[in-house]
């Protein structure tokens, strides 16, 4: 993980640099800017993954180069240095993303602990977009597209296809049910659920049970993957009742799983 300390405070800025174990707290790289335009300068030339910034510096706060930032879409965390325990700036930093400040004067550990923090809430943000793009592509190449008739023209066959593609796209809501699925499709669910049992051999709740479950154990494959992390891309918030869920299709947990397949692995 990149660093970039952005404070006016020369002297600071440097001790800080030469005395905090950065590596200790998941930095591995530390740039410095003395000001908001050298700041932007280092964000558009080196890969930086977060941000501690003063508040108030001559010209621009610090609050605008969070703004900058976000209006660029750099994903950057960011961690606000202050002297006020009720800065006036606290509403906007909200707002724009910004979760944690230090309280000047602070310990160097202090400050350590609370980037630790940004960086643990980062590195599970990228692990989680990392998730979401596999899950994606996975479905993706799973997809078998079938063309289907104008809706006048549609047989029961076609409706069963339209319903296939659309659980596929929505493995990951929550929502995803018979009555979510003929309301969409503007059909009675008792109806759906007979045409589609007659055409699948399957009901579609298990259906829909059966691919999610599927996609899980995908996505549980791929490294660093969290079992936690996993349920909620499949729809399921309440991870006891995906882990159930689960251990009736694998015969184990989800971490049993995602274990298991790394003992294969290695």
């Amino acid at each position: 993980m990149n660093l970039l300390m952005v404070n006016d405070a020369v002297a600071a800025v440097n001790a800080m640099t030469e005395q905090i174990d950065w590596k200790q707290y998941g930095i591995s790289h530390v740039f410095v800017a003395y000001n908001v335009e050298e700041g932007k300068t280092v964000i558009r030339e080196q890969s930086i993954d977060v941000l501690l910034c003063d508040i108030e510096m001559p010209g621009e706060y610090g609050i605008s180069l969070i703004r900058w930032i976000r209006e660029n879409k750099y994903e950057i965390e960011c961690v606000l240095l202050t002297c006020h325990a009720d800065f006036a700036y606290a509403q906007e930093a909200v707002i724009l993303g910004c979760q944690d400040y230090v309280l000047l004067p602070a310990s160097y550990e202090t400050i350590g602990n609370t980037v630790q923090k940004v960086v643990e809430r980062h590195r599970e943000r990228q692990k989680n977009s990392r998730l979401q793009e596999y899950g994606k592509s996975w479905l993706r190449s799973k997809e078998e597209r079938v063309a289907v008739p104008p809706e006048s023209q549609k047989t029961p066959k076609d409706v069963v296809a339209d319903c296939v593609n659309y659980i596929v796209d929505n493995l990951g809501n929550e929502n995803l049910s018979v009555n979510e699925i003929a309301s969409h499709f503007y059909l009675s669910p008792i109806y759906l659920n007979r045409i589609f049992k007659k055409e699948q051999g399957i009901a579609i709740s298990q259906y829909i049970i059966r691919e999610k479950m599927t996609l899980a154990a995908e996505l549980l494959k791929q490294p660093g993957s969290s079992a936690t992390a996993v349920a909620i891309q499949v729809g399921y918030p309440n991870y006891p009742y995906f882990s159930t869920l689960f251990k009736k299709y694998y015969a184990c947990t989800p971490s049993q799983y995602r274990e298991k397949y790394e003992d294969r692995e290695k």
